[in-house]
């Protein structure tokens, strides 16, 4: 056994954090596909060869959006969008989170979910951070979905930049936050399926409230500057 200079065992080589998996074969359940922000991450990944499925309350309207987005996109209501997915995205509105995940809390049993919901609220001063109970909507989707490994990503992207078709890359980061590095990893590599984007560890489920708080500041910013802001983290 190769040992150190202290006797003990020597200590494998960290591990490459870019080292991630090859997720190109799963299927991305979309629930809230036929809103702006999930469909533009559905548009996205489907563009970029991912097999997708969109989930709405209501099965017709979710094919009638399948269909307008092409590349493949199957529509189909929630339940059966959360069984025949691999990994499922919450982007639905966050007055409808909790009673959507309660509805499918068998469905999304095993699943690697990824809350991207951020709430908010809105005023005449502009938008402004609200603080569920659990502490965050990532968090509240954990407590909701005990059997699911819940993370929490894409909550900074523009809903205008991924819906637009002449837009080849989407030039921002993602932050990803979780409880199990694997599951983490899976979700970076999404993320890095469209051209343009990368995937940042950000921690863990408890540090979720203030990325998605973040979001009320990029509201401003982008009222201000008539802008689509994103994020980059340099020096990574």
């Amino acid at each position: 056994m190769t040992t150190n200079d202290n006797g003990g065992a020597a200590k494998p080589p960290a591990k490459d954090p870019w080292d991630l998996p090859d997720v190109s074969g799963l299927t991305v359940g979309v629930l809230g596909g036929t809103g702006p922000q999930g469909r533009g991450l559905a548009y996205r990944f489907a563009r970029a060869g991912q097999k997708v499925i969109i989930g709405s309350r209501a099965a017709d309207r979710a094919r009638t959006a399948a269909q307008e987005l092409g590349h493949g996109v199957e529509g189909a209501d929630n339940a059966e969008c959360a069984r025949r997915s691999d990994i499922v995205i919450v982007a639905v509105p966050w007055d409808g989170h909790a009673k959507t995940l309660e509805s499918l809390r068998d469905e999304l049993a095993g699943k690697v979910v990824v809350d991207c919901v951020n709430p908010l609220g809105f005023d005449k001063k502009g938008a402004y951070a609200l603080k569920p109970e659990e502490g965050s909507a990532a968090e509240q989707a954990a407590a909701l979905l005990p059997e699911s490994r819940v993370t929490a990503a894409f909550h900074h992207l523009s809903a205008v930049l991924l819906q637009d078709e002449a837009i080849e890359e989407i030039d921002t980061d993602v932050l990803v936050l979780g409880e199990v590095r694997a599951d983490v990893e899976t979700v970076q590599a999404l993320a890095g399926r469209i051209p343009g984007m990368r995937g940042i560890y950000a921690g863990r489920l408890r540090n979720a409230h203030q990325v998605e708080s973040l979001v009320a500041n990029l509201i401003s910013v982008n009222r201000r500057y008539k802008a689509h802001a994103g994020l980059r983290v340099t020096d990574v």
